[in-house]
């Protein structure tokens, strides 16, 4: 892949208090408008902190690690930026310029952030038929060559006018062929 199909982390600035809301916004669209290939995480970096009230009970809570941002998994499109860029509450992303920074897998680790998606969602494995939930090859049934946990992508070849065409996808891009 190069880097204009490699998703990479952006940090995305909103209005104090927004976070949550700018996260479900983007989710929203992002199902909405079948663009999981493209617009792949939302995290609110959070901790569990432990607060006393005022009865003197302790409790667990969240609190963000960095209000008012939101980590975007994302492929950097023209059409990308200006989704995320117009949702409800967004100032902007974090760069100079309008220019956005992607960071890296371990600076988003280092930030607190479980970068990886829940492995137990992938039921199917190599030699499954699986139908692609969206981007090019929306609809097409292809076979499982290869699944990668760690980054998230799984190879498959899709039968395209007698021809077999392979194609590396996001893991939550495919569901497994009941039978």
């Amino acid at each position: 892949m190069d880097a204009q199909t490699t998703a990479r982390w952006y940090v995305v600035h909103t209005y104090s208090g927004y976070e949550n809301k700018v996260a479900q916004n983007i989710e929203k669209v992002v199902d909405n408008r079948k663009l999981r290939d493209t617009i792949q995480m939302v995290k609110v970096p959070v901790e569990i902190v432990e607060q006393t009230d005022a009865s003197g009970k302790k409790k667990e809570a969240e609190s963000k690690l960095f209000p008012s941002y939101v980590l975007v998994k994302m492929v950097m499109t023209d059409e990308t930026w200006y989704i995320v860029r117009n949702i409800r509450g967004v100032t902007g992303f974090v760069g100079p310029g309008s220019k956005p920074v992607p960071l890296t897998d371990k600076e988003v680790a280092a930030l607190g952030v479980d970068v990886r998606k829940v492995q137990d969602s992938v039921n199917f494995k190599e030699g499954d038929e699986v139908t692609v939930l969206g981007g090019p090859f929306d609809g097409w049934v292809g076979v499982v060559r290869s699944v990668d946990l760690e980054q998230q992508t799984v190879d498959i070849t899709v039968s395209m006018f007698g021809r077999e065409t392979p194609a590396t996808l996001a893991v939550s891009q495919v569901k497994k062929v009941e039978e």
